[in-house]
């Protein structure tokens, strides 16, 4: 059968018209590229979202949402750009007894040719394209918005010196001066900026999807790479002050402690299209309908390294609000990494994670390998009341039946936050009684039992200059909880990393190494369930072999490739396509 050309072409628009609408109806996406529909549309593509105590002001919060992987910064003529037909949006919960976001930004962004008789990006003092910006706040669940930037700028594509510093045929500026100048503060008190920059994400891709076989130590053949290293992403930053994050508008100084529960916010990040409609067999293709959400993102890796590759679309469809999460939670109370960190697994068959051994006789009796009990025959004992684990209070989540043995440290960190409760205190004070009270050194439970990143703002920030500052986050506050003489003590104290990860998350935070040893156990030792090679009464120490072995590990790269920035936005300069040099970026 013959087709008409102008009836094909009718053809290929209705295919393309059903393809991106599959895509908009499947494709949410974490980290870079993980999910299958959202490879496909990356300027929609939501890489990371950071939360943390700005550095800088005790008063604020930063929280980083990151888009578009891997931008080669020579991706000429076309460069990279925030994408025209996208909502950019960064959603914030600071309540549990409401059904969806407390505040919402929404970004939406604007592309212009300024001079379309040229194939250069950036001619004579005018771009191609040239990007701005309307963002605006809702604090009532998304019911109405307030714009509160009308026109901000988006600074130029770093592209090289004739295009940006020369007065004659470029921009005639520095790219310090372009990204200062982009810089906005909003109608209602926030500093926002949007723009190139490098991406300061590290991790070894190639190592991590073969199947874990991690290189930390590398050697003179085969070095541990950074898979982002030199990569530029587009970044949505903003500096908050706490009040207008905290939910009776409370600021820093109001807090009771430095971990007042009333200070725990939730943050995540998504982005959407517009629903594509075909009005009938010879109509166009034209944008209508709905917005549908394309990508979303709240603690990192969490569909990149948890999910299985068969669900991930179908995890990304779904909100983290209203419990619908929870379908998803079987993957966390029996990960598939676990399955390589015991050798009754395939533990033998990955020497990389070979430091990373879960606990199968914690306390002599305490079994945390997939599809064992864990914890569970404790179920319903009076030992538990009082603990997070009661019935009364959270055991039918964290204890839901014999063979979930991670409900009761991976699901929380992930669904519901870590409450300053028993048995979630150090094992500092103690004396060997994992259940008794110990020393209180995280608490951002907010149980909206769905994925995001969970900070307390209460926490002061770590100065970078600390010489206790470390990218282990929470998991060397923890060493410095149960081993060092100013800390190990049973009373509430600030430790230094108590703002890191997963306590909100860093720029700086290796959390590719965290979140792999705590697959390993390491958040059970630190509470703890101790693992297999301590005995109790006999060890002098609980940091035993094993312990040592879960600390030292790391995945790789250990910070990002560059510096970071003192100041706001933090991240450092976008990659300059023409020099590829350090010293081009300052």
């Amino acid at each position: 059968m013959r087709i008409s050309p102008l009836r094909l072409v009718h053809l290929r628009k209705l295919i393309l018209s059903c393809s991106l609408l599959l895509m908009g109806l499947g494709g949410y996406a974490s980290s870079h590229r993980e999910a299958p529909l959202i490879s496909t549309d990356p300027l929609a593509d939501n890489t990371d979202v950071y939360a943390f105590k700005s550095p800088d002001d005790p008063n604020t919060i930063t929280i980083i949402a990151n888009y578009i992987p891997f931008e080669s910064p020579e991706g000429g003529p076309n460069y990279y750009n925030f994408g025209s037909n996208i909502r950019y949006e960064i959603h914030v919960k600071n309540r549990t007894n409401t059904p969806g976001d407390d505040i919402t930004y929404r970004f939406t962004f604007t592309n212009t040719n300024e001079d379309p008789t040229t194939f250069f990006n950036i001619r004579l003092g005018k771009q191609n394209l040239k990007t701005t910006y309307k963002c605006e706040k809702s604090t009532n669940g998304g019911a109405t918005f307030t714009t509160i930037i009308a026109n901000g700028i988006v600074p130029a594509n770093n592209i090289g010196p004739r295009s940006i510093e020369n007065g004659t045929v470029g921009l005639g500026k520095s790219y310090e001066t372009l990204r200062t100048e982009a810089i906005a503060t909003a109608s209602s008190g926030e500093q926002v900026f949007c723009g190139p920059a490098d991406d300061p994400f590290f991790v070894d891709l190639a190592g991590a999807f073969d199947v874990g076989n991690f290189r930390p130590e590398g050697n003179s053949v085969n070095k541990p790479k950074d898979a982002v290293a030199r990569y530029n992403c587009h970044t949505i930053a903003l500096k908050i002050p706490v009040n207008l994050l905290q939910k009776d508008g409370k600021t820093v100084s109001q807090a009771t402690t430095i971990l007042d529960p009333d200070f725990v916010i939730g943050v995540w990040a998504s982005s959407s299209r517009k629903m594509i409609k075909t009005i009938n067999w010879g109509g166009d293709v034209g944008l209508d309908g709905d917005w549908i959400q394309v990508s979303r993102l709240g603690m990192p890796l969490t569909n990149e390294a948890v999910i299985p590759i068969g669900m991930k679309d179908k995890w990304n469809a779904v909100s983290p609000y209203g419990g619908e999460d929870l379908q998803f939670a079987k993957y966390f109370t029996n990960p598939e990494l676990a399955l390589y960190m015991d050798d009754s697994q395939f533990g033998g068959a990955v020497p990389s994670l070979r430091g990373l051994r879960i606990q199968s006789k914690s306390l002599g009796s305490f079994d945390f390998r997939n599809g064992k009990p864990g914890l569970f025959g404790l179920k319903g004992n009076s030992a538990l009341d009082g603990t997070a684990l009661a019935e009364a209070a959270f055991g039918g989540v964290l204890l839901p039946d014999a063979a979930s043995p991670r409900a009761v440290d991976l699901l929380p960190i992930f669904y519901t936050g870590v409450p300053n409760l028993k048995p979630y205190q150090l094992a500092t004070g103690k004396n060997g009684n994992p259940l008794a009270a110990g020393k209180p050194f995280i608490h951002n439970f907010l149980p909206t039992l769905g994925d995001m990143l969970r900070l307390n703002m209460a926490v002061p920030a770590t100065p970078r200059n600390d010489p206790n500052f470390s990218s282990l986050g929470l998991v060397q506050a923890a060493v410095l909880g149960l081993t060092n003489p100013t800390y190990a003590n049973p009373n509430l104290q600030f430790i230094p990393n108590m703002d890191g990860f997963p306590n909100g998350r860093r720029l700086e935070d290796d959390v590719t190494t965290i979140e792999l040893q705590a697959v390993g156990g390491v958040v059970l030792a630190a509470i703890g369930l101790w693992y297999d090679d301590y005995t109790p009464g006999t060890s002098p120490s609980p940091v035993t072999t094993n312990l040592t072995n879960v600390l030292g590990f790391s995945a790789g790269p250990t910070k990002n490739d560059t510096t970071l920035r003192a100041a706001f936005p933090y991240v450092q300069t976008p990659w300059r396509g023409y020099d590829y040099s350090l010293k081009a970026r300052q």
